[in-house]
């Protein structure tokens, strides 16, 4: 059983990960739940579909690691995949992606986010815990931008999850371990090729944190991910990757680049079959900027609460939004399934019109009534006098009836 295989049965089962371990049943996660499925899977066929996934070069960096990431389309699907060394030999963490190009109203997330991409610079955070669709956030704002302004976009990722098509903007995607050394290095690099806006797929080192820092500060807009439960943890988690000496600074900084913060987790809608993000989104409004400043980040939920004209929302209010929502995107139904053939065309009779009737043929001439004598009288022709008036056929002329009429009637009288 090959890597094609596993996708498609996931595929099949709405998975939306897959767990692979030498020696064990294959893990899928179906709607946030883990099951195991079919028998177990021999280490040896993990450890060749890991070497030909990586390659020559690609195994050699694995041996080293004990870890290798790549993305990759199989069976028409769009992979994350990783390939860990574990107790049991090689094991597997492929995420299933997206194949359609992520947007807010593809992913159910409120339009106001488009708001966050509207500013020229700053830094825009997207957090939560892992699994939670942080990167597909980022690829719909991104896509936002695409549509609608002329922009050049530059991403650092690893490794690239959504392929981006260049609409309006013209969009360089880098993976870092195969364009880039580090996510550093290419942030170095992206200052001095002239972006717009630059999206860093993971912020987790302090030195990625300054250069991000910077280069939002420098008049670019830029997307970044942080690990993190609410949007003020995401904040202090980035202030305190530095030393304290610097950390006063640090929040100065952040408070006059942040443009806003979404944190987002995902929640199962039974009643449609699929799983909708539910998000916490904090916008950098005056005040909000003030308590950034100070490092105040334990009263920033306050904020949040009073902060709905700005354009901040609560978890609880986002929850009452998706409740009010009808205008559902379900991908099941709008993507997967392809669209059915035209019905073929029945034939329909032709109604004539009742204003140009078509002229029916016209019937035969019924029989003429005769009248029958009774069985007991005997057999003669019928006469004026029985009232019954025999017109032969070369007779058949109105102005002859009229005459054998009146002659009739005369006779009665008579």
């Amino acid at each position: 059983m090959g890597l094609e295989a596993f996708i498609r049965l996931a595929r099949e089962q709405g998975a939306s990960d897959i767990h692979l371990e030498g020696d064990m049943p294959m893990a899928l996660r179906v709607r946030g739940v883990l099951k195991l499925v079919g028998e177990a899977v021999p280490a040896a066929t993990l450890i060749a579909m890991a070497r030909d996934v990586t390659g020559d070069a690609g195994w050699s960096e694995f041996i080293e690691r004990g870890s290798h990431d790549v993305s990759r389309t199989v069976e028409g699907q769009r992979c994350r995949i990783n390939i860990l060394r574990s107790a049991r030999g090689v094991g597997f963490a492929i995420r299933l992606l997206s194949s359609a190009q992520a947007t807010l109203k593809k992913l159910n997330l409120h339009p106001e986010l488009r708001r966050l991409v509207e500013s020229p610079h700053g830094l825009v955070l997207v957090c939560g815990p892992t699994g939670v669709g942080k990167t597909s956030t980022l690829a719909a704002l991104l896509q936002e931008i695409n549509l609608s302004e002329a922009r050049h976009i530059i991403t650092v990722e690893s490794p690239i999850e959504y392929a981006l098509v260049p609409r309006q903007s013209f969009i360089r995607q880098r993976e870092v371990g195969r364009d880039t050394p580090s996510f550093a290095q290419a942030l170095v690099d992206a200052l001095r090729e002239d972006p717009d806006v630059l999206m860093v797929g993971e912020m987790r080192e302090p030195e990625v944190m300054r250069l991000t820092l910077n280069a939002a500060e420098t008049g670019h807009l830029v997307l970044a991910t942080v690990h993190s439960a609410s949007a003020p943890e995401a904040l202090q988690r980035v202030v305190s990757a530095f030393p304290p000496e610097i950390q006063g600074a640090v929040c100065a900084q952040l408070a006059d680049c942040l443009v806003g913060v979404v944190c987002q987790r995902l929640r199962h809608r039974p009643d449609l079959g699929i799983r909708v993000p539910e998000c916490e989104v904090l916008m950098a409004s005056t005040p909000v900027k003030s308590l950034v400043r100070q490092g105040f980040f334990f009263k920033l939920p306050s904020a949040i609460e009073t902060g709905a004209a700005d354009g901040s929302w609560t978890f609880t209010r986002y929850a009452e939004w998706l409740g009010r929502k009808t205008d559902w995107h379900l991908p099941s139904t709008a993507e997967d399934v392809p669209a059915e053939p035209p019905p073929t065309p029945v034939p329909q009779l032709r109604v004539p019109s009742p204003a140009h009737p078509e002229p029916l043929p016209r019937p035969p001439p019924p029989s003429r009534p005769k009248r029958v004598a009774q069985e007991s009288a005997p057999s003669r022709p019928p006469s004026a006098e029985d009232g019954v008036f025999v017109i032969q056929e070369a007779d058949d002329d109105l102005s002859d009836i009229i005459r054998e009429l009146e002659r009739g009637g005369s006779g009665t009288e008579e």
